[in-house]
């Protein structure tokens, strides 16, 4: 199984020092977070896109160029990239731009995002919203798959020609990121797209259906393929201990979502329900062993060939992010790659 981590570039909304030095720390933060993250041996780090006072990625592709300059071996994605709001053709072309930067390490996730501030702010309709990620993804696909391009669509004018520069890879690997929609999960098989499932609330078990759905639709289109690639993404932190872990993780987690809880008109989190998420739920929050457990139940689970650590959803210090990264790639991600192996023999 790989194993990666994203981030949001999370801050403090409120911050009083100032936004500009605040968002400068920050992002020279994440890059030291990127860099550990390859020295570890770890096989992903991905960037979301946001529009929001607190997270400071809008641009994925930006802070990816800078990482592959100081990164070696690491696979660089976005987590994710808003394409319902974003121009398909430029997305592709600023995306080429990293793989030729990286050597051939770039991915692209593409998904309509968890919130809605990217249509007013883009002049874009939000009733149109599925019809244009509908249209956008084709578009992508279209110049990710030939050179040269004669396409047209509904929201967009046509394009009739050569897209440059065309990326290192033969192709830009493309995921489609989904939370629990039945229909996404079925595009994505249609399209023969690797599956992104972002785990934020609820017992892990009611994604098996929407997973048992993407394997179904696949094995339709094409019943030989034996590729199928399947990332889980969950909020994680871990340290020495459970109790030093869920100490560190847990005022920044409660913070972080009550306040969205207030903006969506959602229940407010508690240490209770913090406790249910962690021991039943999607969080994988604690020791080592407990993180390890954790990941090889979805492993059980969903079968999944990619685990995706969300480590900045909970305002750690940089500090404790490193740590955590430290632990993720030199003492869970070699049991975890190991265990999984083991398991993939005997099914062969």
């Amino acid at each position: 199984m790989e194993i990666g981590v994203s981030t949001f570039g999370e801050i403090q909304p409120d911050s009083l020092i100032g936004k500009g030095f605040v968002g400068n720390r920050r992002m020279q933060e994440i890059l030291q977070e990127v860099r550990l993250a390859d020295e570890v041996g770890l096989d992903l780090f991905a960037f979301g896109e946001h529009h929001r006072p607190d997270f400071i990625l809008s641009n994925p592709e930006i802070i990816m160029a800078a990482a592959a300059a100081i990164t070696k071996r690491i696979r660089l994605s976005s987590a994710v990239t808003v394409l319902s709001t974003a121009d398909p053709v430029r997305i592709f072309e600023n995306f080429s731009t990293v793989d030729l930067i990286s050597k051939g390490r770039t991915e692209i996730m593409v998904g309509k995002g968890a919130f809605t501030e990217t249509f007013p702010l883009f002049g874009f309709a939000k009733e149109n919203a599925d019809e244009l990620f509908s249209e956008h993804l084709d578009l992508l696909l279209a110049a990710n798959n030939q050179e040269i391009v004669s396409w047209t669509g509904k929201y967009r004018q046509p394009v009739n020609g050569g897209v440059y520069p065309r990326p290192y890879q033969s192709k830009l690997p493309v995921w489609l990121a989904v939370s629990s929609t039945p229909a996404s999960a079925v595009m994505a098989a249609d399209l023969g797209l690797p599956l992104a499932v972002s785990m934020f609330g609820g017992p892990p078990g009611q994604f098996i259906p929407l997973i048992a759905l993407y394997r179904e639709t696949f094995a339709k289109k094409d019943p030989g393929f034996n590729g199928l690639q399947i990332s889980i993404g969950t909020q994680f932190y871990t340290a020495k201990d459970s109790t030093t872990a869920v100490s560190e993780f847990y005022p920044g987690y409660e913070r972080l979502m009550n306040r969205l809880a207030a903006e969506n008109g959602r229940p407010l989190m508690n240490k209770e329900k913090f406790e249910l998420f962690r021991k039943e739920g999607p969080l994988v929050v604690g020791s080592v062993q407990q993180v390890i457990d954790k990941i090889m139940l979805f492993y059980e689970l969903f079968g999944n060939t990619r685990y995706t650590a969300h480590i900045d959803s909970a305002q750690i210090p940089h500090e404790g992010i490193m740590k955590a990264i430290e632990l993720l790639g030199t003492e869970i991600a070699p049991v975890i790659r190991k265990e999984t192996a083991k398991h993939d023999a005997i099914v062969e």
